[in-house]
């Protein structure tokens, strides 16, 4: 049996990691006051890493950007450290589109000169953050499951408003630095989305006018679904086990599609 020093520092090493790695689970996932409120404010700290995300085409030229730049790639750099250690499953974790979008975020951060270009897609970070069970855990618990598609659906709709204004502003606007140039590139984003087409600002040679028809396209569809999201009859998510369909009545007892008999349980997690 081998009870050397070595031996005895890698098992203690390993209880203070594993006690780390609970303690993680315990505050992104638990339910406790001190847990909802370290929720509570992950969550403050994201919108307010978001609204930065949203603001950086603008603030780019600005001397204190680079500083808010690392400290936010620092923030997000302990977070996803922290929910890497507090997943059960660390490949699979990492597998999962919302830690792929955070990783190239976190790549954008810390290298703003060589990705500058690709620096509007961390508003990605808005999508990634809605599709979060850390997020709905607890509006679930106080009632607001039925908003969960809405919201996805509202979310996925200003999600792709702001990355396609700071794509436009990047790449087209970018000569009217400043606040104006992106309000421009705001104000073409939505007119096309809506086709209002007022035709004052335009997107000049053939590249201008496929994005234009890209965001037409895209915008038309993603309002389609926020109304159906709105307007048709609430849902719950829970696949048959029989022939795999996924959205039911709250209160249905058989499947529609194949009369197999459903155990839906009372709350959508």
């Amino acid at each position: 049996m081998d009870t050397s020093p070595e031996t005895d520092d890698t098992e203690q090493e390993a209880t203070v990691l594993d006690r780390v790695r609970e303690r993680l689970r315990s505050l992104y996932h638990g339910h406790s006051q001190g847990a909802l409120r370290f929720q509570l404010a992950v969550m403050v700290i994201d919108l307010l890493i978001i609204a930065f995300f949203i603001a950086s085409p603008v603030l780019r030229e600005r001397p204190s950007f680079l500083w808010i730049d690392y400290s936010i790639a620092a923030l997000l750099a302990a977070d996803i450290s922290a929910r890497a250690l507090a997943s059960r499953d660390i490949p699979r974790w990492l597998r999962q589109p919302t830690s792929v979008v955070d990783l190239f975020i976190l790549a954008t951060l810390l290298a703003p000169f060589w990705l500058a270009n690709l620096g509007f897609l961390r508003v990605l970070r808005l999508w990634s953050l809605s599709r979060s069970g850390f997020l709905w855990r607890p509006l679930i618990r106080r009632g607001y499951g039925p908003w969960r598609e809405v919201v996805h659906s509202a979310l996925n709709l200003v999600t792709f408003l702001f990355v396609v204004t700071g794509f436009i502003y990047t790449f087209f606007f970018r000569e009217d630095s400043g606040l104006a140039g992106y309000v421009d590139a705001l104000y073409y984003t939505v007119t096309t989305m809506t086709t209002t087409g007022y035709g004052d600002i335009l997107l000049s040679g053939m590249w201008g006018k496929l994005t234009s028809v890209a965001i037409m396209i895209a915008g038309i569809t993603l309002f389609i679904r926020l109304a159906q999201a709105i307007f048709r009859p609430y849902k719950v998510r829970y696949p048959c086990p029989q022939c795999g369909l996924q959205r039911h009545d709250p209160d249905a007892v058989h499947c529609k599609a194949c009369g197999y008999p459903l155990k839906i349980p009372d709350t959508d997690d």
